[in-house]
């Protein structure tokens, strides 16, 4: 089936079309590694693992080659290295470790390859050395600058020409740039700076700076030109666009990225995130408060990756009760047994520009149908096709969601006797007591559910 994504740079959904079908190429921008990922943060780490879910199934796992940056070297890490008396190196390295954790804990696949900038410095200064060559950069006071009024299509991806971006930025002014708008490809070092952010270079010690990363990373895995580039919407200006920028300029007839995908902002409460307004949150932090990884996976699946979405308490709850529902199912099947087909339609919505939510919404049809259904071989069919449908979601991958393992033996008994306490005063209409077992139940921490076979099922809260 051909997928379709929304290409920023065209301002239309297109038939994704690979350079090379046996190896299709996606860089995504990562973390700057300078503290734990908040839930925005994550969002994108998320939606970029199901593009990458999908292009592995359209294509097979081995013909795709994806590549998610880490940027270790940058003035947030210098500062938050200073302001906690430790190493940048010692920094990078736990926040790497802690970002890898909580990552997991949202069961995102690990990407094929995830250059580090710091590893890669020497490409960045052949990069810078081209640009200089080429009449598209310029050394000025111990900084490389980029020189934008050497390109006639900058700002193309933002929609904006030069003058409206300038505007409508807050610029610093500095005298030594030919024009505001020129970006830094390389800056001195400052004198208190730890040594191991001080990288030699033909125009003094110093560092590169944050849009000539990703430009060298990229280009170092894939070449000039590759397939998808992705990253959050705040980063179309002025990131993406510079990145487009120096990247023709250095390789000429190049168009670098063919599709450009962004997700949409998160707010909390209606709010932008911020610790000055107490809603800034962390994926640990929800973890540590006893969310699970799964429910907040569902959270960013529940809206279309870009549209804003907005995180509450509510949509949290909403996503845990749409997980007990898919798990009450896939709970009383064996559905690990056999291989089970992927509903066509939520296939087809993946297709379409990653409509997560719809697939999310015809997986509730299909629980609908399961309850309604008295026959053993479609309840089973249905259990099958709705696990399939969740592991290319990313999803089903909490061991024994109800925790009826943390039950002892003992306790399982009693449960099961009041159950069949509560059956029978139902078949005596006895609902009084029927309805005293269960509020007991409840108050052990059991939710019980009545199936449409007369079964009644049990699960922890």
């Amino acid at each position: 089936m051909s997928i379709k994504l929304f290409n920023t740079l065209t301002q239309k959904n297109e038939l994704f079309t690979p350079i090379n079908p046996s190896k299709v190429q996606m860089y995504v921008c990562g973390p700057t590694v300078n503290d734990r990922a908040h839930i925005g943060n994550a969002r994108s780490i998320v939606i970029y693992d199901i593009l990458y879910r999908l292009l592995a199934t359209e294509y097979g796992i081995s013909h795709v080659q994806y590549v998610r940056n880490i940027t270790d070297v940058d003035d947030k890490i210098n500062a938050a290295a200073k302001k906690n008396s430790v190493p940048i190196k010692e920094l990078t390295a736990k926040v790497i470790g802690h970002f890898n954790e909580d990552m997991a804990e949202l069961n995102c696949l690990t990407p094929n390859i995830e250059p580090k900038a710091t590893e890669h410095i020497e490409d960045m200064i052949k990069m810078i050395e081209v640009l200089i060559k080429n009449g598209h950069a310029y050394v000025a006071n111990k900084h490389v600058y980029f020189d934008v009024s050497s390109d006639a299509n900058y700002g193309k991806i933002a929609g904006r020409n030069l003058n409206e971006m300038i505007a409508g930025s807050r610029i610093e002014v500095n005298h030594d740039k030919k024009s505001p708008g020129d970006f830094v490809l390389w800056k001195p070092k400052d004198e208190d700076d730890d040594p191991s952010s001080i990288f030699q270079s033909p125009w003094g010690d110093g560092r590169p700076g944050w849009h000539i990363e990703c430009s060298a990373m990229s280009t170092k895995y894939f070449g000039a030109d590759f397939d998808i580039h992705g990253g959050g919407i705040d980063l179309i200006f002025p990131h993406h666009t510079n990145e487009i920028a120096q990247s023709c300029a250095c390789h000429k007839g190049s168009s670098y990225a063919r599709y450009w995908v962004h997700n949409g902002f998160l707010t909390v409460n209606g709010e932008k995130m911020s610790k000055s307004l107490g809603n800034f949150f962390t994926v640990r932090d929800l973890l540590d408060q006893g969310m699970r990884g799964e429910t907040i996976r569902y959270v960013y699946l529940a809206s279309h990756y870009r549209k804003p979405l907005n995180w509450t308490d509510k949509a949290a709850d909403d996503a845990k009760k749409a997980l007990d529902s898919f798990y009450r199912i896939i709970e009383n099947h064996d559905v690990k047994s056999a291989a089970s087909s992927i509903e066509p339609r939520i296939y087809a919505a993946l297709c379409e520009d990653l409509n997560t939510s719809e697939a999310l919404g015809i997986m509730h049809d299909m629980v609908k149908q399961y309850n309604k259904s008295s026959e053993d071989s479609e309840r089973e069919r249905i259990a099958h096709n709705l696990y399939a449908a969740g592991k290319l979601l990313g999803l089903f991958y909490t061991p024994s969601w109800f925790n009826k393992e943390a039950i002892d033996v003992d306790t399982e008994a009693q449960i099961n006797e009041l159950i069949a306490l509560r059956t029978q005063a139902k078949q005596n209409k006895d609902w009084q007591q029927a309805d005293k077992i269960r509020e007991q139940l409840k108050s052990m921490g059991v939710a019980i559910e009545d199936g449409a076979d007369g079964v009644t099922s049990w699960r922890r809260v």
